[in-house]
């Protein structure tokens, strides 16, 4: 009765009125709901009660061939024949609302994939401008440093990103309605053709109008053709390296590397996770995963020396008679009211493999945040490409943001993937609006299907190294599921002077482009090479974790003509050996007997330097200048710690991340180590976590631990 009286009271009271700050709470739970749920994967066809698209005939069709008394009679006969040669041509006439014309052309340009409306990320961004402001919170997750970015106050001459040109899209949706196509069917992008867009991929404003008759309908694949596109969906494909092996220092002392500053692989490992499966040991790079997060590590002082290593010794968590030397390399941080102006070109693939959520529609929300975090005498153009390049807009200051902004509204999707124009006239757009001492790079997005014109990686690379030569750099960002070249992503990035990223949400979008927009577009270093020498009178064996694909000669060192790669504004770079110490148990390898290392003479060896475990050298050139310079580091016992708890808790962190790529790329080296073991390091170095990035990390852990017992 109590209950019931309490029930009756509040059901008289007025609720309160919404704070701006439970607005931005609610917002902040559904980014990130939408986020875990996947709803960024293509939703199934059909609707929520299980009924099939159908015409008004079919509700009476069923009925009457599901009557008792009309089968297997004569009536059956009069009746049923003739009303079923008049449906059969009604149900294939043009316009019929049985197969919706969304459908044919997704499965022409998708391999069978339903089109689905662009209502993801692009909505979220255009419905935050109308909260109010928030500074992040301490701890606040990524999805909150999202909202509050796209929270920020809008340039008044940017209607675009809320509200699109209004003449513009009442004439385009009356024509789809009126001729029952959307904008990205195969039929209505015969009809743009006909009538000459700027570019690929652009919606006419004033011209898509064309009288329906002359629109004939998209013919259905055949049925084999259906078969093949389903066999093509999941052919992604990723760069082929065997792990690192143990190698003797008593014969190969020195390791030689490329920096690597990419983070594809942990976005790329996360999204497999959370959509329900492991994800192929081939996409797992553990350089990627381990640099992936922001550490605190000691840098420069100023510019003069771009670049600081600090170096741990420590026991290997996952052998005892083993040692790991964690080598970290931070950049100089260049302060924002010095950072030179940027000349960018967005080339975006608008092919119709881009017509998913996540994909062309994330894509553009992505280029939104980029643009609202320039400065206004930055400039902007955009490219596309879809079967042939256009330029959809040459060099704009984002001082008209409003312009920017419409461009990139009005990208759609169709047509195949002609990517080596795309990039020529990417290039030659960046090359046109050069800025001298300033940032000059093309942005390549694209689901790395490239399937018109020179395809192959080595004449893609080819392209790319010839391009470069100009100064200007290169960024790739992967979006999108099954048909992802990671494996050409890659090629391009490390061969243009780049670095490549993986967006599968818009928080990692806001990640990428807005809270590590210094690093990813300020250069402060080109062709940045690391090199360790053991000491084979201390160490026995080592083994570089990760990096398999950056490998180098000795050689190339020394090289100034070989390609290596770049480090941002404020980067780090992480690097974990694991040691053998000279007689543990752990060695692998027997002693030379013939080896000059066994046979000099004690009296031989340098004093001085017999204290020293390796030496780690980097050479790097600055920007612009085609002559390295060297820094050199010394590892001696004061870099040791005696146990795993007294190393720095970034250390210790980067550590447990090194351990769960390797459980993912099943090195064996790990398979004692559990996954409850990896959470537990991980979880008592987390810190502060503003981001919220390490805690997601521990998700994706028990997620791996509770999909790898299936």
């Amino acid at each position: 009765m109590t209950v019931d009286k309490e029930l009756e009271k509040l059901s008289h009271s007025t609720p309160p009125a919404a704070t701006p700050e439970a607005r931005v709470r609610a917002l902040t739970a559904a980014m990130q709901a939408f986020d875990t749920a996947g709803n960024n994967a293509l939703a199934p066809q059909g609707n929520a009660k299980g009924w099939r698209q159908s015409s008004i005939i079919n509700w009476i069709w069923s009925p009457a061939m599901n009557k008792k008394f009309l089968a297997g009679s004569a009536l059956a006969t009069l009746l049923v024949i003739p009303a079923a040669g008049y449906l059969a041509i009604e149900l294939t006439g043009n316009g019929s609302p049985i197969v919706e014309q969304k459908e044919i052309a997704g499965n022409l340009s998708q391999g069978g994939a339903s089109k689905q409306p662009i209502a993801t990320a692009d909505q979220s961004v255009k419905a935050a401008p109308q909260l109010p402001p928030q500074a992040p919170a301490e701890n606040g997750s990524l999805a909150e440093q999202s909202v509050a970015v796209a929270q920020a106050p809008q340039d008044k001459e940017a209607p675009a990103l809320a509200n699109p040109d209004a003449s513009q899209t009442s004439e385009f949706d009356a024509n789809a309605a009126l001729t029952n196509k959307p904008e990205g069917s195969v039929a209505a992008l015969g009809a743009a053709k006909r009538t000459a867009p700027a570019a690929p991929g652009i919606v006419p404003q004033r011209q898509l109008a064309e009288p329906m008759a002359a629109i004939a309908p998209s013919p259905a694949p055949p049925a084999e053709g259906r078969v093949q596109m389903q066999l093509d969906l999941n052919r992604e494909r990723f760069a082929n390296a065997a792990a690192n092996p143990i190698k003797s220092v008593a014969t190969d002392p020195v390791s030689t590397f490329s920096a690597d500053v990419d983070s594809a692989s942990y976005a790329f490992v996360r999204r497999s996770l959370t959509g329900g499966a492991m994800p192929d040991p081939q996409s797992v790079r553990v350089e990627e995963m381990i640099n992936y997060f922001p550490y605190d590590w000691p840098g420069p002082d100023n510019a003069d020396q771009p670049f600081k290593a600090t170096v741990t010794v420590m026991p290997t968590p996952w052998n005892h008679d083993t040692e790991l030397m964690h080598v970290a390399i931070k950049g100089y941080d260049i302060a924002p009211a010095t950072t030179p102006h940027a000349n960018l070109v967005f080339l975006v693939d608008v092919s119709g493999s881009m017509d998913e959520p996540d994909k062309l529609p994330l894509l553009k929300s992505a280029f939104r945040l980029l643009v609202n975090r320039l400065k206004a005498d930055d400039t902007v153009s955009i490219v596309s490409y879809a079967g042939n390049a256009g330029t959809v807009l040459t060099p704009t200051r984002v001082a008209e943001k409003s312009k920017i902004l419409s461009a990139i509204d009005r990208l759609e999707p169709g047509g195949s993937t002609g990517g080596a124009e795309g990039i020529e006239a990417a290039y030659d757009l960046a090359k046109q609006g050069f800025v001298k001492d300033g940032v000059n790079r093309v942005m390549l997005a694209t689901d790395g299907d490239f399937n018109v014109g020179p395809s192959s990686d080595e004449d893609l690379k080819r392209i790319i190294e010839e391009r470069r030569k100009d100064g200007i750099f290169l960024t790739v960002l992967g979006f999108g599921r099954g048909n992802l070249n990671d494996s050409l992503m890659q090629t391009l990035a490390q061969n243009g002077n780049g670095s490549a990223a993986y967006i599968d949400t818009l928080a990692e979008a806001q990640k990428t482009l807005v809270e590590e927009a210094g690093s990813t577009l300020f250069p402060i270093a080109s062709d940045v090479k690391f090199q360790v020498e053991f000491n084979p009178e201390r160490i026995a064996e080592y083994r570089l974790i990760g990096y398999e694909t950056r490998a180098l000669k000795r050689e190339d060192f020394n090289n100034d003509r070989v390609d290596a790669g770049d480090i941002g504004s404020g980067h780090s770079v992480t690097a974990i050996y694991e040691i053998t110490p000279k007689g543990s148990p752990a060695v692998m390898n027997d002693d030379l007997r013939y080896g000059a290392a066994n046979n000099a003479p004690a009296e031989n060896a340098h004093t001085a330097r017999q204290g020293e475990l390796a030496f780690v050298k980097t050479r790097y050139k600055r920007p612009g200048e085609d002559k390295s310079a060297l820094i050199t580091t010394p590892v001696n016992d004061s870099n040791a710690v005696a146990t795993i708890d007294a190393a720095p808790q970034d250390v210790r962190f980067s550590v447990a991340v090194a351990a769960f790529g390797q459980k993912l790329s099943r090195i064996a080296a790990v398979d004692s180590y559990s996954y409850q073991a990896i959470a537990d390091l991980a979880a008592a170095s987390r810190g502060a976590d503003t981001f919220g990035y390490r805690s997601d990390f521990l998700s994706l852990v028990r997620l791996a631990d509770g999909l790898s017992q299936r």
